[in-house]
């Protein structure tokens, strides 16, 4: 049995990544991984792949021996690994609170982490993996420290990882979008924050745009994917601006 297994799918990203894969890609089923069963139910019936619900909460170690024990009942022949689950906070280190912090390591980046070490033994020659990252990743951000953190992170985990399994033909690619308009993250992770955390998202994209460059920089095999202009331009900066001097053109823009 042919798969694709997608994390955060009952919204945003992931929710997009079941539909464009369903259009896309010729699979028997698509496992959609998320906590919330009734929009994932809602997603099965507008998709023409069929799509088995996997209701589970990735920062809570014990929701994945279920998982576990159905891919060894099953026996899936995973082909696309898409890791959208995430959190962010936004606000200064007084500003999030310490469950807030501990719940968006454990998914951000333990979850992540945990979901690729129990699929790859699922995984042949040819199939692929993206991990939702972020432009956040290639600078430290004050106002939201601990996002850019977790999205490092991760960018530094999936192209270390991409090098450990090249012999094994699996094709492995980080994905850094800008900001993304239609979707929940801004209002979620703006609760309970200054509101000039982050006053403006300029130039921000939408999950159909992105999901569709990423899956397009996947098949092609890219290590990183920067799907728009201002993602690729923002890596670039990332790379030539001084990181101290980075912070700060970030610190005024945000407030603008």
């Amino acid at each position: 049995m042919r798969i694709a297994i997608v994390t955060g799918a009952s919204s945003g990203l992931g929710r997009e990544f079941v539909k464009q894969i369903s259009e896309r890609e010729h699979l028997d089923e698509i496992w959609a991984v998320a906590r919330r069963r009734e929009r994932l139910e809602a997603l099965a019936r507008e998709v023409k792949t069929p799509v088995r619900p996997v209701v589970m909460d990735l920062t809570d170690t014990s929701s994945f021996p279920e998982l576990t024990a159905l891919m060894a009942e099953k026996q899936p022949d995973v082909r696309l690994l898409v890791n959208a689950a995430g959190m962010g906070k936004l606000g200064n280190y007084a500003e999030v609170t310490e469950a807030d912090s501990n719940a968006l390591i454990d998914l951000n980046c333990r979850g992540a982490v945990d979901m690729t070490l129990r699929v790859l033994p699922y995984m042949q020659k040819g199939a692929r993996i993206l991990q939702i990252c972020s432009v956040a990743a290639f600078m430290p951000l004050p106002g939201m420290n601990l996002y850019a953190a977790s999205k490092a992170f991760l960018l530094s985990y999936t192209r270390a990882l991409r090098w450990e399994l090249f012999g094994r033909g699996i094709r492995v690619t980080a994905v850094c979008p800008y900001w993304i308009k239609n979707t929940e993250f801004v209002p979620r992770a703006s609760a309970n924050a200054d509101r000039s955390a982050v006053r403006h998202l300029p130039f921000a994209g939408t999950v159909q745009t992105v999901v569709r460059r990423s899956m397009r920089d996947s098949r092609l095999g890219a290590a990183v994917s920067t799907p728009g202009l201002a993602s690729f331009g923002l890596r670039v900066f990332g790379k030539v601006v001084p990181h101290g001097l980075g912070m700060a053109f970030w610190n005024v823009l945000r407030k603008i």
